[in-house]
């Protein structure tokens, strides 16, 4: 197997994981605001930012992936074998985080937006700041991914 191949692989596993996510985060979400807004259309605003909060894995996915495909794949002076795979396993743990970190928020959100009728809008804000605890890990994926693949190359950090 090329070992090209395998490294870009790797780096292109964070868009991967982000889009996926995001795709099922924002899908559960946008569900439950559908059910909420046949019956208080008013809520429309604190649904549709609920709704869209687990499409932002999809860009920390984005920013992995062209950093590491532009910039550390390029750079790298020499690929070996054990640097390939290494990208391809820092690669998937990427992917893991966007993926969970996305899927997840969504369904923070999907809860929030369910109770919004109920409370008359409180628990809106409520919501928001617990689905930012779940996209930590998606931007931690991010940053130590890049940090990892950085180590890897030898680039400097």
């Amino acid at each position: 197997m090329d070992i090209n191949f395998v490294a870009t692989l790797g780096l292109a596993l964070g868009i991967a994981g982000g889009l996926a996510g995001s795709s099922i985060g924002t899908a559960r979400a946008a569900s439950a605001g559908l059910t909420v807004l046949a019956e208080e259309p008013g809520y429309f605003r604190q649904v549709i930012i609920l709704a869209a909060l687990p499409m932002t894995q999809t860009f920390y996915g984005l920013i992995f992936s062209m950093l590491g495909l532009t910039g550390v794949l390029p750079a790298v002076a020499e690929l070996t074998p054990l640097k390939g795979w290494a990208f391809l396993g820092i690669g998937i743990a990427v992917f893991c985080a966007e993926f969970a970190s996305a899927w997840m928020q969504g369904e923070v959100c999907m809860s929030g937006i369910v109770e919004v009728p109920k409370t008359k809008g409180a628990i809106w804000v409520h919501t928001m700041i617990l689905a930012s605890y779940v996209e930590l890990f998606g931007i931690l994926g991010l940053v130590f991914g890049y940090l990892l693949i950085s180590m890897v190359a030898g680039l400097p950090i």
